[in-house]
C-alpha cells in the first residue's frame, strides 16, 4: 500500500510518519521532494525561495517527483508499504494557489511525471489559523513559512481542490487533537 501524509508546514506530518513506522517497520519512508539524491539539491532549491517563476517552481515539483517515482515507488509498490510525507497533492496545490497553469494542464504534467502513480490513501493533517501562528511562532522560519499564515492556509485549501482534481481519496484529520488520537485515526482508516 502506497499512502501519504499532507498538510502544512507545522502540521505534524514527521511526527506521524514516525509513530507509523513504529507499527509498520518494514515500510519504506519517503518524501517529496527530497527522497532521492536529485530531489535532495531540488528540495534546497525549492525551501530557499529563490526561484522567481512560480512555474519553474512548479516544474522542478514535477521533476523530483519523476525521479521519487522511478527510484523510489516503482522498486516497492508491489511488495513494501511506502509510507511519504507528501506527494503529488502538495505540488498541484502550490501551484493552484499561484493560478499561472491552468488546472488542466496540472494534471496532465503530473500524470505523466507519475506515470499516473498516486498513493492509494492521502491524509490531511488540517490546522486552524489559531493553532498554525502559535505552532510557527514557536520555530525558526523557512522560505516557505515567511511567506505568512495566510499563504500557509491556502495551500492547505487547495490541498484539498488538488485532491479531487487528481481524483485521490483525500482523508481529513483535525491536526489540533492529540498526536495519539491521530496515529489512531490514521491506523484505523489504513486498516
Amino acid at each position: 500500500m502506497y499512502i501519504a501524509i499532507e498538510g502544512i508546514d507545522t502540521a505534524g506530518k514527521s511526527t506521524q510518519i514516525a509513530a507509523l513506522e513504529n507499527r509498520f517497520p518494514d515500510a519504506v519512508i519517503t518524501k517529496e521532494p527530497g527522497a532521492t539524491e536529485l530531489g535532495k539539491e531540488i528540495r534546497e532549491l525549492v525551501l530557499s525561495a529563490r526561484a522567481k517563476s512560480k512555474k519553474a517552481e512548479f516544474l522542478l515539483f514535477l521533476a523530483d517527483r519523476a525521479e521519487h517515482l522511478k527510484e523510489v515507488i516503482e522498486p516497492n509498490i508491489d511488495t513494501k508499504m511506502i509510507i511519504s510525507d507528501r506527494s503529488a497533492i502538495s505540488g498541484v496545490a502550490y501551484a493552484l494557489i499561484h493560478n499561472e497553469i491552468a488546472q488542466e494542464e496540472l494534471v496532465h504534467l503530473n500524470n505523466f511525471a507519475t506515470n499516473n502513480t498516486y498513493p492509494e490513501k492521502v491524509f490531511l493533517l488540517q490546522l486552524t489559523k489559531e493553532e498554525l501562528e502559535f505552532r510557527l511562532s514557536q520555530k525558526e522560519l523557512d522560505g516557505i513559512e515567511l511567506r505568512g499564515s495566510e499563504y500557509l492556509l491556502g495551500i492547505q485549501n487547495a490541498i484539498i481542490k488538488a485532491a479531487k482534481l487528481l481524483n485521490i481519496e483525500l482523508i481529513t484529520i483535525d491536526a489540533t487533537q492529540s498526536i495519539e488520537s491521530i496515529t489512531e485515526e490514521i491506523l484505523t482508516n489504513i486498516n
